[in-house]
């Protein structure tokens, strides 16, 4: 059977170079202040869906994302690498987004998209940590929900199985289509950027990217290639409830973000002698750090 596929991609900050400019004075990130980069579990999300397409004859990938313009980025990078097509959702009203703002956003344009059989997702972006987007986006599109996923192993007949992560281990789980699913970090990583796809997508872009002059660089290409345009949706177009939609829709607000190093506030020095070993062992079970 072949499968229609929803992957749920973010273009993040990289939060390893947080600085004294990365919050906005309402308490926003500034995104334009840090580098951005295609969050890490979203790209073992985008692998598994690639999968499924490799095993699934005629199955199809669309990208989903959310953000400014530059965003399309993680667009480009899923059709270098295999999927199909990709939706990139941006509107001045989506800014300041929380999880419930987005999962709205998210939900409504999945409905325009068409209800797919699965959609895939990392388990959480790195500027939010919150893991919730994913199971909120379940929540609206009223569809089964499988979170913390290592691995996709099989669809077949309209159900799914997978191996997902537990305290204290793994468990293998069936879920019927319609089904969103969360996936680790510790699944697959993503496959490198095909040669091929890179020559064919790399003049990809949304309409907010060109130049508002119409000076655009080869736009008879474009004229002929109409899968280098990559859909651009407004709050509108997704005929979205502006009082849902971005800081107006977000109950969560950020109070600050700040870069916290981690020190160890004292040190010793061990040499190999069985009685350092020795002495070390028993402190460390007297702190009940071991056994």
């Amino acid at each position: 059977m072949s499968l229609k596929i929803v992957v749920l991609a973010k273009q993040v900050p990289d939060t390893r170079n947080v600085g004294k400019d990365a919050m906005t004075p309402e308490g926003t990130v500034n995104r334009a202040a840090l580098p951005a980069i295609f969050n890490p579990e979203d790209l073992n999300a985008l692998e598994q869906a690639l999968r499924l397409k490799d095993e699934h004859p005629g199955s199809t990938v669309t990208i989903l994302t959310m953000g400014p313009p530059r965003a399309t980025d993680v667009i480009r990078e899923g059709l270098y690498r295999g999927a199909d097509g990709g939706v990139l959702l941006t509107d001045r009203a989506f800014a300041g987004a929380d999880t419930l703002a987005t999962s709205y956003a998210l939900s409504m344009a999945i409905r325009k998209i068409g209800l797919p059989d699965i959609v895939i997702g990392g388990r959480q972006a790195i500027d939010g940590d919150t893991a919730q987007v994913g199971p909120q986006v379940a929540q609206k599109l009223d569809i089964n929900q499988v979170t913390y996923v290592t691995s996709v192993d099989n669809v077949k007949d309209g159900i799914a199985t997978l191996t997902r992560t537990i305290d204290g281990g793994i468990e293998r789980v069936t879920a019927p289509l319609p089904l969103l699913i969360t996936v680790n970090g510790n699944a697959a990583p993503c496959r490198p950027r095909n040669a091929k796809l890179v020559m064919k997508y790399k003049r990809a872009s949304a309409p907010m990217e060109r130049p508002a002059d119409g000076s655009l660089p080869y736009a008879e290409e474009y004229e002929r290639k109409p899968y280098l345009t990559v859909a651009q949706w407004s709050v509108a177009d997704v005929d979205g409830d502006l009082n849902q939609c971005g800081l107006a829709g977000s109950p969560t607000k950020v109070k600050a973000v700040q870069n916290i190093v981690f020190k160890a506030k004292e040190s010793k020095r061990l040499t190999g002698a069985d009685a350092d070993v020795e002495g070390l062992i028993k402190e460390l079970l007297e702190s009940h750090t071991i056994g």
